[in-house]
């Protein structure tokens, strides 16, 4: 019964003990890698839950954004999904869109559907035909810019901190090692000055000497498990934020984006300055009364 008793003491003492009996190297290495495990732990958790709710919004996110066939439609009822990746990249192309179209416009002439259709919404083809303002494919170049700049920002958002992982993940055996084989080295040249090569005079150098390679080793374990899953998750959420930003812009291109044959442009361009020509030759052809003189 006492021996039972003694053992587990023993062994739940065992990493004190072994401290306790460091060399000042091995303290130096034990306490950097215990530095390095709570960098490690502080970018597992929040990573953790950053990438749970970029999931979690960007489920939300799509739901919203496959329910309409406008690419601004969100942008216009304000509608927010802070932490969805993909609504960050839809904001800044929406934005980008209202501003070409608002500085840079193409009017062009709406074509109306002469079938009755409750569901003209999600009807792409009537949506863009129905569009009376639209941008050129020079200003379509611009968006497509910003779209590619805000996936590159978010990936980058995304990985940002798992250099810590995968530091941890490398060094942290490595770092423990050393300290383990600047240990026993240190405790052979002790013992070799004192002349007792006893197993008692070596057992705490060799102890203190391997706790280094066990601190390194608590601290790379969890770190791979975390950096592997991390990983895999990133990659999935870049692919499908890729994937999306394909069909944002091809979404785009077809509703707002002017693809009318040159001739028509310049006939319509034609039309739209007659117009004004004729506008400003009746202004100047009234009769102005005594109070415009």
């Amino acid at each position: 019964m006492s021996t039972l008793c003694i053992q587990p003491l023993l062994g739940a003492n065992a990493a004190v003990y072994a401290i306790q009996n460091a060399t000042t190297e091995g303290k130096i290495t034990v306490i950097a890698l215990l530095i390095l495990s709570l960098f490690s732990w502080t970018i597992i958790i929040t990573k953790f839950r950053q990438l749970m709710i970029a999931r979690k919004a960007t489920k939300k996110f799509f739901a919203a954004y496959n329910s309409t066939r406008d690419p601004l439609d969100i942008q216009r009822k304000g509608e927010e999904f802070d932490g969805a990746p993909a609504y960050q990249l839809y904001i800044r192309g929406a934005d980008e869109l209202a501003y070409q179209l608002k500085n840079n416009p193409v009017p062009v002439q709406a074509v109306r559907s002469v079938v009755s259709d409750n569901r003209e919404h999600t009807n792409t083809d009537m949506l863009a035909r129905s569009t009376e303002v639209k941008i050129s494919m020079a200003s379509f170049e611009a968006v497509k810019v910003i779209l590619e700049e805000a996936a590159g920002a978010e990936a980058m958002a995304l990985e940002k901190g798992m250099i810590v992982l995968s530091t941890a993940v490398a060094g942290g055996p490595f770092i423990g090692l050393l300290g383990t084989v600047w240990g026993v080295m240190s405790t052979f040249a002790g013992i070799a000055e004192s002349k007792a090569a006893t197993l008692t005079a070596m057992a705490p150098g060799v102890a203190a000497a391997l706790v280094a390679t066990v601190t390194g080793l608590l601290v790379a374990i969890p770190a791979m498990f975390a950096y592997n899953f991390m990983v895999t998750t990133i990659r999935a959420i870049t692919q499908e934020l890729d994937g999306y930003a394909s069909r944002y812009a091809n979404q785009i291109e077809h509703v707002y984006v002017d693809h009318r044959p040159l001739a028509d442009e310049i006939r319509n361009a034609n039309e739209v300055l007659a117009g004004r020509i004729v506008g400003a030759l009746k202004n100047h052809n009234e009769p102005r009364t005594l109070v415009d003189r």
